[in-house]
């Protein structure tokens, strides 16, 4: 880890590219229920930032792979943190899907 390794961008699309080789791995997407309706990545579950508690529910194994990500990449960190105080382990922030080449549902 570089000085400023800090400063990198994640790479949604890598990022995708190892939840889809990563057996029991969830795609999360923590933006709001209308972003998310207006597209979002195959196969992926939305649990929005603001009720990101309720992952507790739905996804109740804290060793379960977790690929996060929001629109930009913000919210995503702040979930991935989160997450992280709330026990989850295995949790990896993959930034935001504007950058994201591959194909979304609607």
């Amino acid at each position: 880890m570089g000085l400023f390794s800090f400063l990198q961008t994640k790479d949604i699309n890598s990022g995708v590219r190892s939840f889809l080789s990563t057996e029991g791995a969830v795609l999360l997407d923590v933006r709001t229920p209308e972003e998310y309706a207006e597209g979002h990545i195959v196969g992926s579950k939305n649990i929005p930032l603001q009720s990101i508690e309720k992952t507790e529910s739905v996804i109740t194994d804290k060793s379960t792979p977790l690929f996060v990500h929001c629109r930009s990449g913000a919210r995503s960190a702040q979930a991935t943190s989160i997450l992280k105080r709330m026990g989850y382990t295995n949790i990896e922030d993959i930034g935001g899907i504007m950058s994201y080449r591959g194909k979304v549902v609607k």
